[in-house]
Parts: C-alpha cells; structure tokens; sequence
C-alpha cells in the first residue's frame, strides 16, 4: 500500500528508480513500492528497520507479491543514523512513524536532485504535547528548502511530500 502521505496523489512518484524505507516496519510500503507498474519495472528499495521480526515479515510479503528480488532489507538501528550501504541517491525516500529530527538531513542527503520525500509523524496538533509527537510546522521547517508539495497536520499527525529542487547551472 503507498504511505499514507502519498494516497491519491501516486502521480507524482517518478517513473522508477532506487527508493528507501526508512523505519519500514513489516514491509507494505517497501513491496509497494517495489511493485509498482511502471515504465522501469517499479523501484528498487533498501528497507531499512531495527526490528528483525518486521523485516522477516516484509521479506515473506515481498516474495508473496513475488518482488523480493527488488527490496534489501537492512536490520539496523535508525536512532544511530541510516546504513552506509544506503547512501543514495534515491529518486524516494519514504519515512512513516519514525521521529527523530536529528535524522532529518539524513533524509534529504539522500535524495536524488528530483527525488521525491514522503514524511508522516505524530503530531501535538490537535492531541497535545508528547514525547513523540511533532510540533506544529516542525516538517515545515525541517523540509522548507524542498518544494513542498502537500502538506498537513491534524488529527494528532503530520505529513509532508517534497520534492528535491531540480538545479541548473547556467548564465
């Protein structure tokens, strides 16, 4: 299933390429990804989570929907930043339910120049205060050099899709 960031507006994924998962859990979004029908064949994701039990089952989706060769999976800790065999670039980095803005640049440094962002966190916004819960226009300002496309914050979440600005050099 796309992140929830990304429902009904999948037109603006790129047509393929390398995608990350960051904190992927079981793996949906991950096979998702890596299914997509698209001119390329879908994306090739790095799924990165620190749970071992969540990777196993997104390993058995991923060869149900018979994608698993198209997702690596990586058991690692996100807290201590991402794996080094996930530098990128990637044209997607997806990041659902994990919090932590010292990993913010981590997201973006990954991103390939066009490369889309898809964050969703837990928001105080209309929940109150929490130990990880994001205040209000916290995406915002961590993102704010991208060209945001969507975003929102209600209902105790916060969501945003970015993309990386497209430079060109030139006169």
């Amino acid at each position: 299933m796309p992140p929830d960031a990304l429902r009904g507006r999948e037109h603006l994924l790129p047509s393929g390429g390398r995608a990350l998962d960051v904190a992927c859990g079981r793996g949906g979004v991950a096979t998702w990804l890596a299914g997509r029908d698209v001119p390329h064949g879908g994306f090739v994701v790095d799924a990165v989570d620190i749970s071992g039990s969540a990777l196993a089952a997104g390993e058995e989706l991923a060869r149900r929907h018979g994608v698993d060769d198209r997702v690596r999976w990586w058991r690692h800790d996100v807290d201590a930043g991402l794996p080094a065999g996930c530098a990128g670039p990637y044209a997607v980095v997806v990041c659902q339910r994990f919090r932590d803005p010292a990993r913010y640049p981590d997201l973006v440094a990954r991103l390939a120049v066009g490369g889309l962002l898809v964050v969703t966190v837990l928001s105080e916004v209309d929940e109150g205060p929490g130990p990880y819960r994001a205040p209000a226009g916290e995406l915002l300002r961590a993102f704010g050099a991208l060209d945001v496309l969507h975003h929102v914050e209600r209902d105790g979440e916060a969501s945003l899709v970015a993309r990386a600005p497209v430079t060109t050099s030139g006169p």
